[in-house]
């Protein structure tokens, strides 16, 4: 259990990397869409088009990185939405156990599909180098690949997730020690 853990150590620093990057790109994308506006209106008073569809777009695009690769980090954080009526009143180990079988009962199958389903489209947009259709607009085969990425760092997350938990409702892992 001890390899397994470290593998999940692993895998829970990998993913932190990826949240504080994500964490970024909401500045940045934050700072594209306050210059969407004032390029906008700026543009107006000057007589000159100070935003652009890639611009537009490139905000989009960082809104869809922030969600799809944010994901694997909420799911370590244990910030993802959860009914917890019930949860809120199980201790660790029973925790542990609802938190294993809804890992690999609803988030590996969902994102499976996912990836299955967009699987086709991706490799079609890379296949045509497809673009934005709008004047301007960005390429669309990266952002359409990151569908997968985020994906799969959300199966790996998940895999973490079981052996953490699978750790703890065996009694591998003192969770009052840990706080």
């Amino acid at each position: 259990m001890d390899k397994l853990l470290k593998i999940a150590q692993l895998i829970d620093q990998f993913t932190a990397w990826i949240g504080k990057f994500t964490a970024w790109l909401v500045l940045a994308m934050v700072l594209t869409g306050g210059w969407n506006v004032v390029g906008r209106y700026l543009g107006r008073l000057v007589g000159q088009n100070l935003a652009s569809n890639g611009l537009l777009e490139a905000q989009w695009y960082l809104f869809d990185l922030v969600f799809l690769l944010g994901a694997a980090y909420t799911l370590q954080t244990n910030d993802h939405v959860r009914v917890d009526i019930f949860y809120k009143s199980l201790g660790d180990r029973q925790r542990a156990w609802v938190n294993l079988l809804g890992t690999c009962l609803f988030l590996f199958p969902f994102c499976g599909l996912v990836i299955f389903y967009s699987w086709e489209s991706v490799i079609n947009s890379w296949h045509i180098w497809e673009t934005s259709p709008d004047p301007g607009g960005l390429p669309r085969y990266p952002i359409k690949t990151m569908i997968i990425v985020g994906f799969v760092l959300l199966i790996f997350q998940g895999i973490a997730e079981v052996i953490k938990n699978l750790a703890i409702a065996l009694g591998h892992v003192d969770t009052e020690a840990r706080g």
